[in-house]
């Protein structure tokens, strides 16, 4: 049962009712998340910026998407969980690879490497060394991508938190 209530644009005040008003006219509908996070403008506005920075990200959106099942197992939002093993399948990730992704890992070597490097931003990110930031560049990864990586992050923690938060569940969210 959620323990916020959403807002529309109509229940919404100030910064976080023009957030809203834009969003709909721009997408239809908004999210349960979308609409619980404007009882606070700068939550909104955070997530909102965030999450557009991310889609510019130069790290493969499969691979992001394998980083966010493997930390919202760990953080424990179903709703986020089910969100995102939906976009890996969008993106053509098999069944076997969103397992092993649940599992803090994957069947490719570099694969693996860059989702545990996730989890350890996620658990611990004062224990990263020098090591694993030259092996990931030996796999492939660019300077720009390996940074990626703490946005990818930031961002599940940033949505998986509120929506725990918020009480937002998978049976809890409103289907369109």
């Amino acid at each position: 049962m959620p323990r916020l209530t959403r807002l529309t644009p109509d229940t919404a005040v100030g910064a976080s009712r023009d957030l809203l008003a834009d969003l709909v006219s721009r997408h239809g509908r908004i999210g349960d998340m979308v609409s619980t996070m404007a009882h606070s403008p700068a939550v909104l506005g955070g997530y909102l910026q965030l999450s557009r920075a991310m889609g510019r990200a130069k790290l493969d959106r499969r691979i992001g998407e394998r980083i966010s099942i493997a930390v919202q197992v760990q953080q424990g939002c179903g709703l986020c969980l089910d969100a995102h093993v939906g976009a890996a399948r969008s993106l053509g990730v098999d069944e076997e690879e969103i397992e092993r992704a649940r599992a803090g890992t994957s069947a490719d070597p570099a694969i693996a490497a860059v989702v545990a490097l996730a989890l350890q931003i996620y658990r611990e990110p004062a224990s990263i060394t020098d090591e694993q930031v030259t092996a990931l560049r030996e796999y492939g990864y660019s300077d720009r991508a390996i940074a990626d990586v703490v946005g990818v992050v930031a961002l599940n923690v940033l949505t998986g938190a509120f929506n725990l938060l918020a009480g937002l569940t998978p049976e809890s969210a409103t289907r369109a």
